[in-house]
């Protein structure tokens, strides 16, 4: 399926009148479980995860209906975390930065400038730096699926003016997530980091609380955030994904044939994401242009230099440990700070 302007529109409408006829008869399969998620329903990640769901039903003979629950239709990121780990949810896709609030680790995918571009992201996640990161992950009793999915590297957005360079970020009111990193992040930028669920952004830039965000480009569109944001800089400051997770007792209660194919599908599903986003990042710069935004591509040599006078990278390598910091700097192909 290409993903382009068009379906992320037509998808907005008509997927969820899909999604109710389709699962009308849910209840004559064997196991029905909930997958929760904060994107809106037309984002990549929602299209191929309906995809999935669909081979899934069909692989498994109808005994495994899912059902999607998109745009945090069953609470805030922190809510579906807690959801997932005690089966109110059966499974949940979430950033590593704010699965950190659970599993410390599992953040260091997203450190700021670590990755140069997705030559050295899909090697490391599918390679030791995220078998390492689904290590710690499994320590805290969730079942996480081997391929990350994409969210993007991260732009910021502002209603006051254009990020150039750091020192235009000092004092800057910006939403982050609900994760130490990303507060730690801005704070050595010294701006004045908010941490605020994604359900909660638009208002929050709608009524002047913040003065701006960060997010990758798909959800700038997806979520309409050029609405309430007038400038748009390609910083580029951190990549970011998501981890599949399921709540161990749903999926220990599947067998095993069962659980091959809904790993197999969900990881293929992931890749094809991957390429999905890749294709909207191509042409999404020309198209909230379109919106309004006014964009500019900052020089990131002095972020980076921020963050190491800061001693962002000193902290964090200490927060981590030797190991991980190790074979993320291996991942990365640069020493960090």
């Amino acid at each position: 399926m290409k993903i382009n302007r068009r379906t992320l529109v037509l998808g907005a409408s008509a997927l969820p009148l899909v999604s109710t006829i389709r699962y009308a008869g849910a209840q004559t399969a064997e196991f029905n479980y909930k997958y929760a998620n904060n994107l809106p329903i037309s984002h990549p990640m929602n299209v191929r995860a309906q995809e999935a769901v669909d081979k899934i039903r069909e692989e498994t003979g109808g005994r495994v209906a899912i059902q999607i629950f998109p745009s945090n239709q069953l609470g805030a990121d922190t809510d579906m975390l807690s959801q997932v780990r005690s089966g109110g949810v059966e499974f949940f896709t979430l950033s590593p930065l704010i699965l950190s609030t659970l599993v410390s680790n599992a953040s260091i995918s997203g450190i700021g400038f670590a990755f140069p571009s997705y030559d050295q992201v899909w090697p490391a996640m599918d390679g030791e730096l995220g078998a390492y990161v689904r290590g710690e992950i499994e320590k805290s009793n969730l079942v996480v699926m081997e391929k990350i999915w994409d969210n993007g590297f991260r732009q910021i957005t502002s209603s006051v003016g254009p990020i150039n360079n750091a020192d235009d970020l000092k004092g800057f009111k910006i939403r982050v997530p609900v994760s130490p990193l990303w507060t730690s992040m801005f704070t050595a930028f010294e701006s004045a980091p908010a941490s605020i669920n994604f359900a909660e952004v638009y208002s929050a830039l709608q009524t002047g609380i913040v003065d701006g965000q960060e997010n990758p480009l798909a959800i700038i569109s997806t979520a309409k955030l050029y609405e309430v944001q007038k400038y748009l800089s390609v910083t580029n400051h951190m990549w970011d994904g998501f981890w599949f997770l399921a709540n161990k007792r749903a999926w220990e209660r599947l067998p095993e044939d069962l659980r091959e194919i809904v790993a197999k599908n969900i990881n293929e599903a992931a890749v094809k994401e991957r390429e999905d986003v890749a294709a909207l990042n191509a042409s999404l710069l020309g198209e909230l242009e379109k919106q309004g935004m006014v964009i500019n591509q900052p020089d990131t040599a002095t972020f980076r230099q921020k963050l190491t006078d800061a001693g962002f990278y000193g902290e964090w390598k200490n927060t981590y440990g030797e190991e991980a910091w190790a074979i993320l700097e291996k991942a990365v192909g640069t020493k960090l700070g």
